[in-house]
């Protein structure tokens, strides 16, 4: 009896601890450089939501919204789909293209 006992006896599993993803840090006001980064590249963009945006210029969610209004009302770029949680913008074709 003794033999069949011992072969239970394996070590317990070790859990890992999780992959840890580093904290973004955000811009959360418009400083010089993002805005003017802001108006003379998001024209050119295809496809503009607000995570373009907090991907490509480093800022915050809020503050992404608030400039794709902005930029909306002074017609540079035009509204696609504007549904509650996502809108969808693209830039706005002028009549000489």
């Amino acid at each position: 009896m003794a033999p069949a006992a011992t072969g239970g006896k394996k070590q317990k599993k070790k859990w890992s601890k999780g992959k840890v993803k580093d904290k973004a840090q955000h811009a959360v006001i418009l400083d010089k450089a993002t805005s003017d980064r802001l108006y003379k590249d998001v024209q050119s963009y295809r496809l503009i939501t607000v995570a373009v945006l907090v991907d490509r210029l480093k800022i915050n969610g809020s503050v992404a919204r608030r400039a794709l209004a902005e930029l909306e009302e002074k017609g540079q770029i035009k509204k696609v789909v504007g549904h509650s949680k996502l809108s969808i913008y693209t830039r706005a074709v002028t009549a000489a293209e």
